[in-house]
């Protein structure tokens, strides 16, 4: 036998219209009423008619996360940070992947423009084709969140770290450690994340005095093969390269992968340092020196948006959260 929300609302001695509209969520009934509905509702499997609720209330109760990877262990530490709001507010959550791909990333939000979901969290795709067109559809038509890689044209909230003062902190690090070579791994793609990491990388040169020129930035591509062919030619030129800032976890692999070829030894001859959340770092050999994004915080702040937003709670325009990243250091730098 199912179980309805009269049982629910018998049981919990509250009124009908209480629990249904607990369920949907609504501003007109208190937190701590949601969370004992909800939690109830669980204890008895309860599974609402999705279809007519939709009709009635026009909510799907689905949100979907676009990514460009899982992969990365920051996006999956987001997505147990999303999902953990979710199942609070009785929503499934529907993850789309990009695969860093602009085009795949402009089909999936056209496919979400048709009432599949309530609202959108996406982290932009890296790829080289930009078209901030169809993500500024969607947040006229749906809460539409950005977090970490957001897209500055379009007027909707956005969760990020601060990535400039990050970096320029990790290059402090490498230069007071001694280095005087020092290069920044940029990922392919025009991502405002990079480009805020490499500013940083660049200030701390200038302030420390070094002639900052086109090779201190070394430019990878999408394809990982090709990207570590790249690394190892400048670690094996005459450069004498001793101290690398990797943007992006994956990168940091290929930077251990290449030393290892050129028989260079981390830390001795080149300093490692890199964003990554990477739940091994510690592990590595040498351990790894680390900036550590908020991840799961990231993605609790860019999902309680988008409850807010959906409750009518608040305007997305006006909400910008930027949370501090952590450096961790350990024996790659020492």
């Amino acid at each position: 036998m199912s179980v309805t929300i009269r049982k629910i609302a018998k049981d919990l001695k509250i009124a009908v219209s209480t629990v249904s509209k607990a369920l949907s969520d609504s501003h007109e009934i208190s937190e701590e009423t949601k969370r004992k509905v909800f939690e109830y509702a669980r204890q008895l499997d309860y599974v609402p008619n999705a279809y007519a609720g939709s009709l009635k209330n026009r909510k799907t109760r689905n949100i979907a996360i676009v990514l460009p990877e899982v992969a990365d262990t920051f996006f999956s530490n987001a997505i147990n940070g999303i999902d953990s709001i979710a199942q609070a507010k009785g929503y499934h959550v529907m993850v789309y992947l990009t695969h860093e791909s602009c085009e795949r990333e402009e089909s999936i939000l056209q496919e979400l423009r048709g009432g599949r979901v309530d609202g959108v969290l996406i982290s932009v795709s890296g790829g080289v084709k930009k078209n901030s067109h169809i993500h500024a559809q969607v947040a006229a038509e749906m809460p539409l969140i950005f977090f970490d890689r957001i897209c500055d044209e379009v007027d909707t909230a956005k969760v990020l770290t601060d990535d400039f003062e990050s970096s320029y902190k990790a290059t402090n690090h490498l230069i007071e450690k001694g280095c005087k070579e020092v290069i920044f791994i940029s990922a392919a793609g025009n991502l405002s994340i990079i480009n805020k990491r490499q500013e940083g990388f660049i200030k701390s040169l200038h302030e420390h005095g070094i002639e900052v020129s086109e090779q201190h930035t070394v430019l990878c591509s999408e394809n990982e093969n090709e990207s570590y062919e790249i690394i190892k030619n400048v670690l094996s030129s005459d450069r004498k390269v001793d101290g690398v800032v990797c943007s992006v976890e994956k990168l940091a692999m290929q930077v251990y992968r290449a030393c290892h070829e050129c028989k260079l030894s981390i830390p001795h001859q080149v300093k490692v340092i890199a964003f990554s959340n990477l739940q091994i770092a510690a592990l590595l050999a040498p351990p790894l020196t680390t900036v550590m994004q908020p991840a799961f915080a990231m993605g609790e702040a860019a999902a309680t948006l988008l409850f807010k937003s959906l409750a009518k709670k608040i305007d997305l325009k006006k909400e910008r959260i930027v949370l501090p990243s952590v450096l961790c250091e350990r024996e790659s730098t020492a």
